[in-house]
């Protein structure tokens, strides 16, 4: 699921990883909690694979070449005094600020910015299109429907499916949906009132997530048509659309 994450993200735009964290988060919500240490993994084995490339330095569009690395200022010497408790104290001293400076800056060369570094940007490649088409169109099992992140993530990108792709997408939602519902009504009675409140919650909810699937469907139907893959629905917050019980 990741890597369908990663694949749509970067097919919107060239990104690098701290970018791509953001955006997983922000745009998408559910994978909000990914880390830098499974993130960086993917991509690496993405890149391995083809899927993705690494742009040279100043070669994404826009950006232009990195900044230079500021020069590092050289350290003072440490005075010879002959003295072992002069010598450490004036090891000490380093980094300190110095009064003789009209700045107060320390004598102690700073530590190395990371403004120098280059951070690693992105792309996808053709295979890595073909890819995040194969991995879009392949969540056509009921594991998938049933999965909230699974179809989440999906209906986040639906927009490069096929509108009939789109509506099976839809119709297996709400058929697992409704299999929650009769599920959920056929439980034995709630042994208390507390319980019973929670059972009546999750049912509300699911006649919300029904009554807005079907309002997609019903969307997608009169969307459907050549129209339908000139018009792309643009990409929304899924935290947002999804409706609140």
């Amino acid at each position: 699921m990741l890597d369908l994450a990663i694949l749509g993200l970067l097919r919107e735009q060239e990104m690098h990883g701290y970018e791509l964290k953001r955006r997983l988060g922000d745009t998408l919500g559910l994978l909000a909690t990914v880390s830098f240490g499974s993130l960086y993994p993917a991509l690496a084995r993405l890149e391995a694979s083809g899927a993705v490339e690494a742009l040279a330095p100043g070669a994404q569009g826009g950006s232009g070449p990195p900044p230079a690395p500021r020069p590092e200022a050289p350290a003072a010497p440490i005075p010879m005094t002959g003295s072992l408790g002069g010598e450490r104290a004036a090891y000490r001293n380093l980094g300190r600020p110095d009064a003789s400076s009209p700045s107060g800056a320390p004598t102690r060369a700073p530590r190395r910015s990371r403004e120098g570094r280059t951070r690693k940007v992105y792309a996808i490649t053709p295979v890595g299109l073909a890819l995040f088409e194969a991995l879009l169109a392949g969540g056509e099992g009921p594991r998938d429907a049933e999965d909230d992140r699974s179809f989440a993530l999906r209906l986040a990108f639906a927009r490069h499916l096929s509108p009939e792709a789109r509506l099976r997408l839809l119709e297996r939602r709400r058929m697992a949906l409704t299999l929650r519902r009769e599920r959920l009504a056929a439980r034995s009675r709630p042994p208390d009132a507390y319980w019973a409140a929670l059972v009546q919650h999750r049912a509300e909810s699911l006649e919300g997530d029904i009554a807005w699937i079907e309002r997609l469907i019903e969307a997608e139907r009169r969307r459907a048509g050549p129209a339908a893959a000139s018009h792309p629905t643009p990409l929304v917050s899924l935290s947002a659309a999804r409706p609140r019980a």
